[in-house]
């Protein structure tokens, strides 16, 4: 079911200092800040060979990150996403195997659908899942 990994995504307090980090003192492409207020959060993309680093940083009060970030005060990996062909055809599969799906598909940061499974089913690690076949049509939500 699950793909390739198509980034992990680490919660951090000052996104423009991980940014500079990550490309000064690492060498890192580093995209620039892209805001996504339907998710409360801000993010950037390192690009790796391999694959991505999303670094993100709350974006408003209601950010969902601000309570890990209570927690990891300098931040922390967040999740792992895995590329998925058909989104809906894996939440499926993933519901009728136990696991929980935190909520409907919705667009992602590279407009693609995304959604997430609860970190208990896995671990404790969050898990975002990503379509790579299309873009969201519009019987989903947004």
């Amino acid at each position: 079911m699950i793909g390739r990994l198509n980034h992990v995504a680490i919660a951090v307090p000052d996104l423009r200092a991980a940014s500079r980090l990550y490309s000064e003192t690492l060498g890192a492409e580093v995209s620039a800040v892209t805001d996504l207020p339907e998710h409360g959060v801000s993010v950037v993309f390192v690009t790796l060979p391999n694959t991505k680093i999303e670094l993100m940083a709350p974006l408003g009060d209601g950010s969902p990150i601000l309570g890990f970030l209570e927690r990891n005060p300098s931040g922390g990996m967040h999740h792992v996403c895995y590329e998925v062909d058909d989104i809906i055809a894996a939440s499926d599969q993933l519901v009728a195997k136990g696991a929980r799906v935190l909520g409907e598909p919705r667009t992602g940061a590279h407009g693609l659908p995304v959604l997430f499974l609860h970190p208990k089913d896995f671990h404790g690690t969050l898990i975002e899942l990503e379509e790579v076949a299309r873009p969201l049509s519009s019987s989903f939500h947004q």
